[in-house]
């Protein structure tokens, strides 16, 4: 582990690089890293995140931007993290909405797609809506999912409990401090009957 790898972990931040090499990939790591978070995560080539959690006991909740292709994490109204994303492509759009997490599986496979893996996964909806880590090319790709980089994912999943708030959305600008989540009342509606169910 270099010198710097270890720094970074010391102060609770991470950056993930993609496999592109070159102009493409935009800002350095190191860039990111001494950036406010509010620009780093504006500066995020596919496949980065970058971390800087507090580590207080303020409640988490999620912003998943379809607009901008990110994710953003807070911890009250402090951002702590911020992914870029790939969310439903045209025809499995994503729905927008603010859901709860209602079951989280470190290691999962889709029983709609071929046993697909779906590495910690947080299920949004009973009908198949979940954040999972998965191929992040830059733009809307998944079958409505939202998928974000491994080493996101992963950390993202030992900060959530059960009832996490997601707020899915198309017009929100990253750094700006979330209002106070709503859940969506025919979502809320939706799960609870289906929750029902899977109890009889």
């Amino acid at each position: 582990m270099s010198g710097m790898t270890r720094s970074l972990k010391a102060l609770g931040l991470a950056i993930v690089l993609g496999s592109v090499a070159g102009p493409a990939l935009g800002a350095s790591a190191a860039a990111i890293a001494a950036m406010p978070i509010e620009q780093a995560a504006t500066e995020l080539s596919p496949n980065q995140f970058v971390w800087k959690d507090t580590g207080s006991s303020e409640p988490v909740s999620i912003v998943i931007s379809l607009l901008e292709q990110r994710a953003f994490v807070y911890r009250g109204s402090t951002m702590i993290a911020a992914t870029t994303i790939s969310s439903g492509k045209d025809g499995k759009d994503t729905p927008l909405g603010t859901y709860p997490i209602l079951q989280k599986n470190a290691v999962h496979k889709s029983s709609l797609y071929d046993d697909a893996s779906m590495p910690f996964m947080q299920r949004l909806t009973w009908d198949g809506i979940a954040i999972h880590a998965g191929r992040n090319p830059g733009f809307p790709a998944s079958h409505g999912c939202i998928r974000v980089p491994l080493g996101f994912a992963k950390q993202l999943f030992g900060v959530t409990t059960l009832g996490t708030t997601v707020t899915v959305t198309d017009d929100f600008e990253g750094g700006m401090v979330p209002e106070p989540p709503v859940p969506d009342q025919e979502t809320a509606i939706a799960n609870l009957r289906q929750s029902v169910s899977l109890d009889q």
